[in-house]
């Protein structure tokens, strides 16, 4: 047992598994969110609700949980999430509704926040720097294979055995993780004792939960009152202004064990990798999102089709990555970085150009490839970057960081490009319905577009092979209500596709400020001989 705890790489395999389990759930759910739908009658903004309780718990807890692995030692508190995140798994598979289902995948969202920073103080110790670009590597080709396994076995376990079993799934892997880590995974201690700042995580978590609610429920209130007097434009501004006093306390008590050390901002490629990660957060949801939905519910395919089609972009990314790796040890990451990044956004921009409504699922294989490639030269090279020149004893701090900045890109995209997408399909489905409405008798007119316009005011359902059934319509009128619903959705998806590709165009530039050279900082040294 000591040797095994004594092998890297053995550790690394077992904190791979850990991030496999994570990122198969959320593509899992993702391919099933029109099962899930259909199921539990639930409309779209209670469907972005379970995608977001989710990210948001993750999102606001990956700091903490990172200060929580520099206190009793990462590999207890890795251990400790899978717990949390199999038992969360358990939940969701029995959810009977989808309020329960939303609480489920909050726990579960608190139990990838526990996971999520462990693995990058442990590698920072356990490798060198030069054998990191390997280690990350790693990484993205196990990430490249739970993205390609979520919508396959996704897929095939919610054609053959309902959307029940994605969660089910989780609990043998999740008793397997546990046992290997407790084997392999050594239990690194700090060398001194550090404190939680709950104030801190007080603030930041009330900040976020006002930001996100706000832009999530937004377009359902039509952004005005939510009750009383309380409005939506209040309940974000309260947010922002409580991220602000959360920033401005930290730094506050920068001497004095601080959630969020700004220290690690203090390095030129870190702070400038934490905006390419979130800007991939954004992007990779923001894409991610309004696809699946297409996919089913305007062209009609299966889970599995739909998992099929979409696995293309990461089975490209998970052969590339290899060939980024190796080409990052003898050239600069930045130079991989900038071309990954814009070849991500003309492959999204493909997938827009041709989604239509009677596109056929082929159609974008040119754009799931050009985007798969660019997702594996933006991985290896970006955190080869962010961690360069980041000494050890900062690793827990700049792994809660980039976590937490990339996936609150995600959350900020399911809220953004989910309002955007929901006030967009509003105004389409009322004109598209007002235009296929001369088509009927004048007696199924009126009330035709008026069902249109009050499924989309109140949240419309987008099961798989959506018809217009919730709208109560007489059959004759179910194949024009069908029509209506397909060119609407693709009249919305178009403009909702081009905010994460202006954000990759965005980070592209940013990241051709990044240092071509490694450097070594005043502010290592410094920091190096403090721990000493």
């Amino acid at each position: 047992m000591t040797n095994i705890r004594n092998h890297p790489i053995a550790a690394l395999g077992v904190l791979a598994l850990g991030l496999f389990m994570t990122l198969l759930d959320l593509t899992i759910v993702n391919i099933a969110i029109p099962s899930i739908l259909d199921g539990l009658h639930a409309s779209l903004d209670q469907v972005l609700w379970v995608l977001n309780a989710y990210s948001l718990l993750y999102a606001v807890l990956l700091i903490t949980s990172a200060r929580l692995g520099d206190i009793y030692g990462p590999r207890n508190v890795f251990a400790a999430g899978i717990v949390i995140f199999t038992v969360a798994s358990g939940l969701s598979a029995l959810a009977q509704d989808p309020t329960q289902l939303i609480v489920a995948r909050a726990l579960q969202g608190l139990g990838a926040a526990v996971i999520a920073p462990q693995g990058l103080p442990l590698m920072l110790t356990l490798f060198p720097a030069d054998r990191r670009g390997g280690v990350f590597a790693i990484y993205g080709t196990v990430a490249g294979l739970a993205v390609i396994a979520g919508p396959t076995v996704g897929g095939v376990l919610v054609s053959h055995f309902g959307w029940r079993s994605i969660f089910t799934v989780n609990l043998p892997i999740g008793v397997i993780v546990l046992a290997l880590a407790m084997l392999v995974i050594p239990d690194l201690r700090p060398g001194r004792r550090h404190r939680l700042d709950f104030a801190g995580v007080g603030l930041a978590t009330a900040g976020l939960l006002g930001v996100i609610y706000g832009l999530i429920e937004g377009q359902r209130y039509d952004w005005g009152v939510v009750t009383g007097i309380i409005t939506i434009p209040e309940i974000i501004g309260a947010g922002v202004l409580l991220l602000a006093a959360f920033l401005y306390y930290q730094a506050r008590r920068q001497d004095a064990e601080p959630l969020l050390n700004f220290a690690v901002f203090k390095d030129r490629n870190f702070a400038l990798a934490t905006l390419v990660m979130a800007a991939m957060g954004f992007a990779i949801l923001g894409l991610y999102l309004p696809l699946t939905i297409y996919l089913q519910s305007v062209l009609g395919l299966s889970a599995i089709d739909a998992g099929l089609t979409v696995a293309i972009q990461p089975f490209t990314t998970m052969l590339t990555s290899g060939v980024a790796a190796g080409l990052s040890q003898r050239i600069n990451g930045k130079y991989l970085l900038v071309p990954g990044l814009l070849a991500l956004a003309a492959g999204s921009g493909y997938i827009d150009w041709a989604a239509h409504a009677s596109s056929g699922r082929w159609d974008f294989v040119p754009g799931l490839v050009v985007s798969g490639l660019g997702m594996g030269f933006i991985w290896t090279p970006i955190f080869s970057l962010a961690t360069r020149d980041i000494p050890a004893h900062l690793g827990g701090v700049a792994s809660g960081v980039v976590n937490t900045i990339q996936e609150l890109g995600g959350v900020l995209a399911s809220a953004i490009v989910g309002a955007f997408l929901q006030n967009r399909l509003a105004l389409a489905l009322h004109d598209q319905a007002a235009a296929a409405s001369g088509q009927l008798p004048e007696q199924y007119r009126a009330s035709f577009v008026a069902g249109f316009s009050h499924a989309a005011h109140s949240g419309f359902e987008v099961g798989a092979g959506q018809s217009g059934v919730s709208l109560q319509l007489p059959a004759q009128v179910q194949a024009l209500a069908h029509y209506v619903f397909t060119h609407a959705f693709v009249d919305a998806m178009h403009p909702t596709l081009v905010l994460p590709i202006v954000v990759l165009i965005a980070a592209a530039v940013a990241a051709g400020f990044m240092r071509a050279h490694p450097r070594v900082q005043v502010l290592v040294d410094e920091e190096e001989a403090a721990v000493a």
